[in-house]
């Protein structure tokens, strides 16, 4: 994630939207990272006969440069798996505005670099006000001093977390936050090993 993200809002004015309607189960029985994008959303975006629904705003042409998107209460419930981040990024998104998400999807965005905000209920219905009347509605999202801007808005305040903070600012995963670490670790395990020879299994 970088200091500063602009791009344009796609608004999903739906609550409680699982990871199954993010990515349906049959799309996961992949462990790559690659190829999801056109499964986001899949049975909204596509009749059963397999036609695009035109009526779904993903399929929206206005839409497909979007790179916000704003959605409401509770987002990312259901279950816990990865591929429903990896595929909102494939698709585009780095940014997701929200009253609320759930706890396992907003990590797992925050392990893929992407930038989870909340915000009061009521100023997401003034945003989602905004779209209805502008399709192309702009934000500049500033991550470091915490702040969003949009014409015809005061700049609007949010919080984050300081360490999910700290990791999107320096692109750490979990993984990578631990490599950080690396020296100290291996500096651990040669103690540990001299003070417990009889433990080493080498």
């Amino acid at each position: 994630m970088q200091f500063f993200h602009s791009g344009q809002v796609l608004p999903l004015d739906r609550n409680n939207v699982d990871t199954d309607q993010i990515i349906p189960k049959q799309f996961l029985t992949s462990v790559d990272r690659d190829g999801f994008a056109e499964a986001l959303f899949f049975d909204w975006r596509y009749h059963d006969d397999g036609s695009e629904n035109t009526d779904f705003i993903l399929n929206h042409p206005d839409y497909q440069r979007a790179s916000i998107l704003l959605t409401q209460e509770n987002f990312g419930c259901g279950s816990s798996r990865e591929h429903a981040p990896w595929a909102l990024q494939q698709w585009g998104f780095e940014v997701i505005i929200a009253p609320s998400f759930a706890d396992i999807f907003f990590n797992n965005c925050v392990n893929n670099n992407m930038l989870p905000i909340t915000l009061p209920k009521k100023t997401i219905n003034d945003l989602f006000a905004l779209t209805a009347n502008i399709t192309s509605v702009q934000l500049d999202i500033d991550l470091a001093n915490q702040m969003i801007h949009c014409g015809g808005f005061a700049p609007i305040a949010f919080d984050i977390d300081p360490e999910v903070k700290r990791r999107l600012l320096s692109g750490l995963d979990f993984i990578g936050q631990t490599e950080q670490h690396a020296s100290a670790i291996h500096e651990f395990e040669q103690r540990y090993h001299e003070k417990f020879p009889w433990l080493n299994p080498f």
